[in-house]
């Protein structure tokens, strides 16, 4: 939380004759707000001599503290759940290409579910935490297995996730008691 001070300023003319009031000016300082740069100060004719209220300045800190979101643990029996899922569907559209993948699609496919597994069980914490990086490991490693099809494999693995893994996460913990 931005630590919030406030300074009380008097402001003189440089001839103060005795009949002009000497006007307090309330300056708000927050680390945490992006204030836009005061007005130029009135002339003395339009300064009053009414109090200056704090409570809109006050509110609108109170308004302004930036909400963190905070990112969950992996679920273990949702990244088994997920997985399951996710290991059909991709055997349901890398079999529709049969000839790029030949005899391999099994080995393509155990591939990409490993490390789809592992990323639901150490890293994904529901909406917001889907990184690039197991699709990327993915491709790299059906590279190095010199196997078919790396960046179909990839891609297909890529866009199922992005299509359906929030959202299966927040039926998941709609559903889950609390």
């Amino acid at each position: 939380m931005a630590s919030s001070s406030f300074s009380l300023v008097s402001i003189h003319p440089p001839l103060t004759p005795a009949k002009i009031p000497t006007s307090t000016i309330l300056i708000l300082r927050n680390a945490g707000l992006i204030l836009n740069p005061p007005p130029p100060p009135p002339s003395f004719s339009t300064l009053s001599s009414k109090p200056i209220s704090v409570k809109p300045f006050l509110s609108a800190l109170r308004a302004s503290h930036s909400q963190k979101y905070v990112y969950h643990d992996p679920i273990p029996k949702f990244a088994e759940a997920e997985t399951q899922k996710f290991k059909a569907e991709l055997f349901n559209k890398l079999s529709k290409d049969k000839d790029k993948f030949g005899d391999d699609l099994d080995s393509v496919i155990d591939v990409c579910v490993k490390i789809f597994n592992d990323f639901l069980h150490n890293e994904y914490g529901g909406p917001g935490t889907l990184l690039v990086e197991p699709f990327t490991d993915m491709f790299v490693a059906l590279k190095e297995k010199k196997l078919p099809g790396a960046p179909v494999a990839a891609r297909a693995s890529l866009l199922w996730a992005q299509n359906h893994l929030d959202h299966d996460w927040e039926v998941w913990n709609s559903n889950s008691p609390k």
